[in-house]
């Protein structure tokens, strides 16, 4: 083949692969920082080098970063859209709108180079507006280098100094950090207080900070031997300079970096077998020390079963650390408050943890996939929590169907696909991306089967992992584990607030058969399973499945026989169900006995006959 035929075949196949979305491809940055923290007046000097890959097909002449701590000013969108939203988040309520200029936080980039090359920028809130003099060319790489100071805020939402339990600092979302760039452009959205998004690549990071504070961070601690305070073999005495002693934390593969600071914690170290290192650092407490004693076994165990059930864990270490307001998940880490009962610190530290499956390695874009990030990570921390506290009466997921069905049933319920950001009140954000986003996941099993769900789960770790996926590659992972097409119900549950509500409408007994006449109410179509219940105590389970999944599901039952009906059109309203026994042989006809869809009316489910048992009706 001659290099010029061989040139047009490339061409060609590069324009064809651009014209159906091109390639999948990811921005990439490699951070080195260097910090130096003023404890007393809750600020610190920043020096940033920052190489960043451009991966993408387009030239870009603009980059923005994130100055999350300007957040934090009165007057600023997170202050206004917490004062005026109908139902504010209590932990902000409006309490930035009363930071004095000591408590306020703010980021003050004070110089930017490119190449070495001085560059102009613009703040705008909480973004950084950069106009670059030249271009970053498809596949080029950059070095940005970037001075700041930065003032910690009082502590409101997540980041800042002297949180409720008295922990001194807790740095999240504290460096200027750059914008994610992707197939759908940037993302430089202002923060209100809601969801993130970043660059994967590595950190280096280098804090010098009060010889007598302990550190817990992202990543692994280079330089533990002259550190002391419990990390490393502590061979080598601290040797503090000014005071202070320099912490150095490397995390490779991230899209974040967070910190967090007190002269008064406890370190504790767990190394788990064939699992990473675990860090606890809380403050003594006598009436929750107890509980902080006996997590470490209880979050290795955790660990064990979701590495086991969603993807290993692929870090060599993982941090628990008392901070923040309530709970947050970072690479490697999590900042939560620690005065709980078990269960509670427990829960937390199990919610927070397996974001680092649906977060840390499988990181979406939470703004607008907020339900694959805090769904998902629901529906393993329920499955976990029912391992960890097991409890036969208890229903991992049920409370997340009530939340769904609640907020539904007073028709404040928004499509999925809205931004984080613009949900119309917090408890719709709240219900959307934690309940609905659990129950879509859980309610894919009552679709595709739970095995077939499953292991798609474990499918979706492996291929996308380090990545971030959408709505979409998900799936296609579920269409390909499961043979069945499946946008009809993405498209029905994630992109509307549309409602299912099926119903056992009539039953009508022929001389040695009997019709089930079935009937959709809702708008949205699902396949629909039926129990039948004789009153010789056997039992008949039907699965209907719709004709647009070209597919069905199968199931293993001990109790009773498993039996695939004919697909059900979601044109159609109606469904007839025909039975081959007598109608006086029937004792109850049920929708759906095991719940798991969401259905938002339980009370048509379920016709008993006369003289039939009422052995479901504790479902109903």
């Amino acid at each position: 083949m001659n290099r010029i035929l061989l040139l047009v075949i490339l061409v060609g196949v590069a324009f064809s692969a651009n014209a159906k979305g091109g390639p999948y491809w990811q921005q990439e940055v490699d951070y080195q920082m260097w910090i130096d923290v003023n404890t007393e007046q809750h600020q610190y000097s920043g020096t940033q080098k920052l190489v960043y890959k451009n991966n993408s097909p387009d030239e870009l002449n603009q980059v923005f970063y994130h100055l999350y701590f300007n957040a934090f000013q009165p007057g600023s969108m997170m202050d206004v859209r917490s004062r005026t939203i109908e139902d504010p988040d209590p932990r902000v309520g409006d309490r930035i709108s009363k930071l004095s200029k000591s408590e306020e936080g703010w980021i003050r980039v004070k110089e930017l180079k490119m190449n070495g090359k001085v560059i102009s920028f613009k703040e705008v809130g909480t973004i950084l507006e950069v106009q670059l003099d030249k271009p970053i060319p498809a596949g080029g790489k950059v070095t940005f280098e970037m001075t700041w100071d930065a003032q910690v805020p009082l502590q409101i939402r997540r980041s800042g100094w002297n949180n409720k339990e008295g922990i001194e600092l807790s740095m999240a979302q504290w460096y200027p950090k750059m914008c994610e760039y992707d197939h759908e452009g940037w993302h430089s959205n202002p923060y209100v207080g809601r969801e993130f998004h970043g660059v994967w690549g590595d950190f280096d990071v280098s804090i010098s900070i009060d010889e007598d504070f302990v550190l817990g961070a992202t990543g692994e601690l280079r330089n533990a031997d002259q550190i002391g305070h419990g990390y490393g073999t502590e061979r080598a005495k601290p040797q503090p300079t000014n005071g202070k002693l320099t912490w150095r934390w490397v995390a490779e593969n991230v899209h974040d970096f967070v910190w967090a600071a007190d002269p008064d914690y406890i370190h504790r170290v767990e190394k788990m077998e064939n699992g990473p290192t675990f860090h606890f650092l809380y403050q003594d407490n006598p009436e929750f020390n107890d509980n902080w004693d006996v997590l470490p076994e209880y979050t290795m165990k955790a660990f064990a079963f979701m590495s086991e059930n969603f993807g290993k864990y692929p870090y060599p270490v993982y941090s628990v650390i008392q901070g923040g307001d309530g709970g947050m998940e970072y690479p490697m880490a999590t900042l939560i408050t620690g005065h709980r009962n078990l269960r509670s610190l427990v829960s937390v530290t199990v919610h927070e943890a397996a974001h680092s499956w649906y977060h840390g390695v499988l990181a979406t874009n939470e703004s607008l996939y907020e339900w694959m990030d805090e769904g998902f990570t629901s529906f393993a921390t329920s499955e976990t929590m029912a391992t960890l506290f097991v409890d036969p009466t208890r229903e991992p997921h049920a409370s997340s169907y009530q939340s769904y069905l609640g907020l539904a049933r007073a028709g404040k319920d928004e499509a999925l696909s809205t931004h984080a950001d613009h949900y119309n009140t917090n408890r719709a954000y709240g219900t959307a991306a934690y309940s609905k986003g659990e129950v879509l996941l859980t309610q894919l099993g009552y679709i595709i089967g739970e095995k077939n769900r499953d292991q798609g789960l474990l499918n979706y770790f492996d291929e996308w992992k380090f990545k971030h996926p959408t709505p979409t590659t998900f799936k296609r992972v579920m269409e390909k584990q499961s043979g069945m097409e499946l946008d009809w119900y993405f498209q029905y549950f994630e992109q509307t607030a549309l409602t299912i509500d099926y119903a056992v409408s009539s039953v009508v007994g022929m001389d040695n058969t009997t019709d089930v006449i079935l009937e959709r109410i809702g708008r949205v179509p699902m396949p629909v399973d039926v129990l039948v219940i004789m009153k010789d105590g056997s039992q008949l389970y039907y699965t209907i499945p719709l004709e647009i999944m070209r597919g069905e599901k199968d199931m293993k039952m001990d109790d009773a026989t498993f039996i695939i009906a004919d697909d059900w059109s979601w044109t159609h309203p109606q469904y007839k169900l025909e039975l081959e026994a007598n109608a006086s042989q029937i004792s109850a006809i049920i929708i759906d006995p095991y719940q798991q869809s969401a259905d938002i009316d339980r009370s048509n489910n379920m016709i008993e006959m006369p003289d039939g048992s009422s052995l479901y009706l504790k479902n109903n």
